[in-house]
C-alpha cells in the first residue's frame, strides 16, 4: 500500500515516473548511498517521532542526527521515536521506506535545515527498495510542511 500512496502523491506533480526501484534494500543510509551511487549525506532520511499530541516526521540529511537540546527547544519535550511496530501504522510507510510523500493525513512533516546544503537529495519512496532524486525546491513544492526547522547536528 505504501508505494501506492507515494505514487498517487507524486503523480499530482508528474513525478511518479521518477521513482527509482532497486533490487537491493535501501533501508539504511549506507545501503541507499551505495545503491544510488551518491554520498551518504545526500540521502534524505525521514525519522518518525511521537509527541504528546502528534506524530511527526523530520526529513534530514544522511550525515546528521537529532540534537536532543534543539529538539526539546523546538517541540518542548524530549524526543521519542516511534517503535518499529508503530511506524507503519502511524505514518503509512514501513521501516526503511518512511518518506515525506503519501503519508497519513494526521502526520506533521518538518524539513530540517541540514538538507539546504544540497541541490538534490534522495528520499525513500514508501518501501526499502524505492527512492527518488529530487531538488530541494521541488521537495518544498510537493510536501505539506509548515516550516524548516533546525533540530539536527552532524554525527560524531
Amino acid at each position: 500500500m505504501s508505494i501506492t500512496s507515494v505514487k498517487e502523491h507524486l503523480k499530482k506533480y508528474n513525478l511518479d515516473n521518477q521513482i527509482i526501484t532497486m533490487n537491493e534494500s535501501t533501508a539504511t543510509v549506507k545501503e541507499a548511498a551505495i545503491s544510488l551511487k551518491c554520498e551518504e549525506k545526500e540521502i534524505a532520511k525521514t525519522l518518525s517521532f511521537k509527541t504528546k499530541t502528534d506524530i511527526i516526521l523530520i526529513v534530514m540529511a544522511g550525515d546528521v542526527k537529532i540534537d536532543n537540546s534543539k529538539y526539546r527547544e523546538k517541540f518542548h519535550e524530549k524526543a521519542k521515536m516511534l517503535s518499529s511496530e508503530e511506524v507503519e501504522i502511524e505514518t503509512g510507510h514501513p521501516v526503511g521506506g518512511v518518506c515525506p510523500f503519501g503519508i497519513n493525513k494526521d502526520v506533521k512533516l518538518y524539513l530540517d535545515k541540514s538538507l539546504k546544503r544540497f541541490k538534490y537529495i534522495y528520499p525513500a519512496c514508501g518501501s526499502p527498495h524505492n527512492a527518488i532524486k529530487i531538488s530541494i525546491d521541488k521537495l518544498e513544492e510537493v510536501t505539506n510542511y509548515p516550516e524548516w526547522i533546525d533540530v539536527c547536528k552532524v554525527k560524531d
